[in-house]
């Protein structure tokens, strides 16, 4: 089976993770894709390859020379962002470098003012979507890739590799991804996330991450006699944002730059709840920017009263480069793997996060291949086909080396 047409059958399977659900996996849907790639993995010779209770998928392809066994992860579930329910793909074969209309109905249109890099896959084919949902290469174009490589490496004995560890995880996309993941039975000595955007990116530098939420407390007294009673706690929720820097937001950083997102805001006069995410790729400036919470808090609380202001802020994952930095040689034979079939290395922080940033604090280096994705988490997502291709040449070359 193609690379392409494993997706196109992954796709149709909703497995839409459930933020905050108390669970894993937090949607059991998850467990229908798991189970076809259970079924899938066994029929392509995985003979080893189950589910376990949670819902992650583990597999071995069995090495024919000494050498450090290799791991590749990717994630099962798609973003809570937009719907992944009844994905509609279609396939724009020898792609003419124009502006691509998803859906006539609803005018929804992906320009190439918009989006410059479709521009580079001209003469190729591109899996779109119908304007409706979220395609889903974030990340079952990794789970394909990975397919491919497994089966081309049981269908060639006569290749020499080591041992290849294959995982499947749910919750990725709400941060819970490798949470139950059993290293120990996993058996790798490195392993590799398949999860990354276009072809030849490469990382291992991704966000330190905190999420806070912020509790405003305020009085409400009918408005007539409010005066020196009420507080607002709308308007003191609005000053708690306007107290951080305007423009460390997502909108105006790039690169290595760090933001605070107001993610969410809700309430009424009151009792208003803010909820923050903080990203910064050096832990000294993470620091800072969690500590200006603090102290904007103790502010407010001294301003309009103790217990106005409450805060609750806890770290999410941390920057991975501490822990590939001493294992670098899984970074050069990527790269070296890169070169030898005719793509350019892209190093580049991530500017997010991944299963294999908690992954390599719990003892296993995991950083991050692409997928050959783009526009992840919405409408505008597409894949060129001979991109994803190409990830599976590169994963057999990073097993061969």
């Amino acid at each position: 089976m193609k690379v392409h047409e494993r997706f196109l059958n992954y796709v149709k399977i909703d497995t839409q993770s459930v933020p905050e659900a108390e669970k894993i996996p937090s949607s059991e849907k998850q467990k229908d894709l798991g189970r076809l790639l259970v079924e899938e993995m066994i029929s392509i010779g995985i003979k080893d390859a189950y589910m376990d209770e949670n819902g992650y998928v583990y597999g071995t392809v069995k090495g024919n020379t000494d050498a450090p066994v290799i791991g590749f992860i990717a994630h099962m579930d798609t973003s809570p962002d937009m719907s992944g329910t009844n994905v509609k793909p279609r396939i724009i074969y020898d792609y003419d470098g124009g502006d691509i209309v998803l859906n006539e109905e609803k005018h929804i249109v992906m320009e190439t003012k918009v989006f410059e890099h479709l521009m580079k896959y001209t003469g190729q084919d591109l899996i779109v979507t119908d304007g409706a949902t979220l395609l889903g290469a974030d990340d079952k174009a990794g789970i394909a890739e990975i397919m491919s490589m497994a089966e081309y490496f049981i269908n060639a004995p006569h290749i020499k590799h080591g041992t290849i560890k294959i995982g499947f995880t749910p919750d990725e996309e709400v941060g819970q991804g490798a949470e139950l993941f059993n290293i120990e039975k996993f058996g790798a000595d490195y392993a590799y996330t398949v999860d990354g955007g276009e072809i030849g990116e490469l990382e291992y530098e991704n966000f330190n991450a905190a999420c806070a939420k912020v509790t405003i407390n305020g009085v409400n007294i009918h408005p007539g006699t409010a005066k020196n009673k009420m507080k607002n706690s709308i308007l003191i929720a609005m000053e708690f944002q306007k107290m951080l820097p305007v423009y460390e937001t997502p909108e105006n950083t790039e690169g290595y730059e760090g933001f605070s997102l107001l993610n969410e805001m809700s309430g009424n006069v009151e009792k208003t709840l803010l909820e923050y995410i903080i990203r910064d790729h050096n832990i000294d400036k993470f620091n800072i920017k969690k500590e200006r919470f603090k102290k904007n808090a103790d502010y407010l609380n001294e301003k309009y009263g103790q217990g106005a202001v409450e805060l609750k802020l806890e770290d999410s994952y941390f920057n991975m480069k501490e822990k590939i930095l001493p294992h670098m040689h899984i970074i050069e034979n990527a790269i070296k793997a890169m070169e030898n079939i005719g793509i350019e290395p892209k190093v580049v922080p991530i500017r997010g996060g991944t299963d294999g940033a908690r992954l390599s604090y719990m003892g296993l280096p995991c950083p991050n291949l692409c997928t050959g994705g783009h526009n992840f988490h919405g409408k505008y997502e597409y894949i060129p086909i001979q991109s994803m291709e190409k990830v599976v040449e590169l994963l057999i070359e990073i097993a061969k080396i």
